[in-house]
């Protein structure tokens, strides 16, 4: 029988921590969520694996869709500078895994989807491990949802070849957006700050992740 609290303390100390993650409560919250319970049963041998993680195979006309490995999302995660008392927009949350790191760290986390199992599952879950300051919403992904917000922090879980500006418009001021950026054979995570009415913009690692659906619209923000 598979020891996945073994497994999640290894995911922790081999991929995690040598990958410049400094922020204690990242590593703590990565420690505690079971990354198991979040992929279907056919994966829950490599949940914990230094890499991808297909959570479904793609429809026609849509996208594969997966978590992304450990380490990226970590990093990802450290980019975007997330306080305790921070309300944080996970988009394409999928089954929730994400969702729930973050709601270690932060106050709320509203979590969108648009595929209607993963919606499902990501709120069996969230019921089934007491995650109650997650609120799992259904929206179009590159929509955002601005009813909720403005957000202290944004966080984009796959990659995408552009970030729309309405997307950066449901940052608050002083926010952060952070996301895997394609741009042909190289993605890189960027994020972007808001200040008032004006964004900045950096570039921080290249990095390979799923790609969400919904982001080749054209947009003001490119790469």
């Amino acid at each position: 029988m598979i020891d996945t609290a073994v497994q999640r303390l290894n995911m922790v100390e081999s991929q995690v921590r040598p990958s410049e993650i400094t922020d204690r409560r990242i590593i703590r919250a990565m420690n505690e969520i079971p990354r198991e319970e979040f992929v279907p049963l056919p994966m829950r041998q490599i949940a914990y694996s230094d890499g991808e993680v297909r959570l479904k195979t793609a429809q026609p006309g849509g996208q594969v869709r997966g978590l992304m490995a450990p380490r990226t999302f970590a990093k990802l995660l450290q980019l975007a500078k997330i306080d305790e008392g921070d309300v944080v927009l996970d988009v394409g949350c999928a089954t929730g895994y994400s969702s729930a790191v973050i709601y270690r760290i932060a106050e709320t986390v509203v979590a969108l989807e648009q595929d209607p199992e993963m919606i499902e599952k990501a709120i069996e879950l969230n019921e089934k491990l007491g995650l109650d300051n997650i609120v799992v919403v259904t929206g179009q992904l590159e929509a955002g949802y601005p009813s909720e917000g403005p957000f202290s922090a944004i966080i984009l879980e796959g990659a995408v070849s552009k970030v729309p500006e309405s997307l950066l418009d449901q940052l608050k001021d002083g926010g952060r957006l952070v996301a895997v950026v394609e741009n042909g054979s190289v993605s890189k995570a960027v994020v972007w700050h808001r200040f008032g009415e004006n964004f900045d913009r950096s570039t921080a690692f290249e990095v390979s992740s799923p790609s969400l659906p919904g982001f080749s619209a054209p947009a003001t923000f490119d790469f």
